[in-house]
């Protein structure tokens, strides 16, 4: 199985998974908000993750916590597109340098982020909030995660519902599928995330991660972000404004993921998971 864009290309046939680190450059988001505003300290902290074992930094410049507001478009290109620059042009050696992902849901961010050389856009909404992704993406070449998300992040944990979880994200998913196909996105372009915490409640969470074969089934990477979420706070009754009180917890929910078929990880804590999937991996791995 390959993810390729025009310009990078990810070959998970040697069965190794792969981790993304999250980059927050936003003052609110739920974990790190307001850490990396500054565009020095959030290359600084794409260099640490790097080192750590990252292979894919996914830069957002808007939270999507529960209840999160969203920012206008020019707040939004002026906290992204400086560190995509600072990240594709110099600011990391050319061994370290690793893929560039753009959490957005703006056209015109995920445009200027790909001009500015980013290679993946990754669309909590799957091209539903704004009609002018997918061709954008198109024209790029480049990578696209499709997630699945009930609501928007100001509505969706109101009271998510579904009669069955697993086949209405995985139905939902084939048909952005389909459409991202239809706007010239070549299915190898093409990860797909569940979306666990976005409109699901905790047993809606737990049944996709038990039944993740029906995303794998699609053949395409399948992108896991369950990172410090409020599910693994309430699973350990843990405080979930603690950070160091849901890393072990993270660490596992990702080695589960990759066991069952995740082939990415979008998380914080980066060099603990890729230690533990270096030896899940080797776990997986026919002899």
């Amino acid at each position: 199985m390959i993810w390729r864009g025009r310009n990078f290309s990810v070959d998970f046939s040697d069965g190794r998974s792969r981790v993304m680190g999250i980059l927050n450059v936003t003052p609110d988001s739920f974990s790190d908000g307001g850490s990396f505003t500054n565009p020095k300290a959030a290359v600084a902290r794409a260099l640490a993750m790097v080192e750590a074992g990252a292979e894919i930094i996914d830069v957002g410049g808007e939270s999507s916590r529960p209840g999160s507001a969203s920012v206008s478009l020019d707040e939004e290109l002026r906290r992204v597109i400086p560190v995509v620059e600072h990240l594709t042009r110099g600011a990391l050696s050319i061994a370290l340098r690793p893929l560039i992902s753009v959490d957005t849901t703006k056209s015109e961010v995920a445009r200027r982020a790909l001009e500015a050389g980013a290679h993946i856009i990754n669309d909590i909404s799957a091209g539903c909030f704004d009609p002018a992704m997918l061709a954008t993406v198109a024209r790029a070449g480049a990578g696209l995660v499709l997630m699945h998300m009930q609501g928007t992040p100001q509505t969706m944990q109101l009271d998510p519902r579904y009669d069955d979880v697993a086949n209405e994200v995985t139905g939902f998913l084939r048909e952005r599928l389909a459409a991202a196909e239809a706007a010239g996105i070549a299915a190898e372009q093409i990860a797909v995330d569940p979306g666990i915490g976005f409109g699901k409640t905790v047993e809606h969470n737990l049944t996709l991660l038990r039944r993740l074969s029906a995303v794998c089934a699609f053949g395409r990477p399948v992108l896991i972000g369950v990172s410090r979420k409020s599910l693994i706070a309430k699973l350990l009754g843990a405080d979930g404004k603690n950070p160091d009180a849901l890393r072990q917890g993270s660490i596992t929910a990702a080695v589960w993921a990759v066991a069952h078929g995740a082939r990415i990880v979008r998380v914080h804590d980066v060099a603990e998971t890729a230690q533990a999937l270096r030896v899940i991996d080797e776990f997986r791995r026919k002899p």
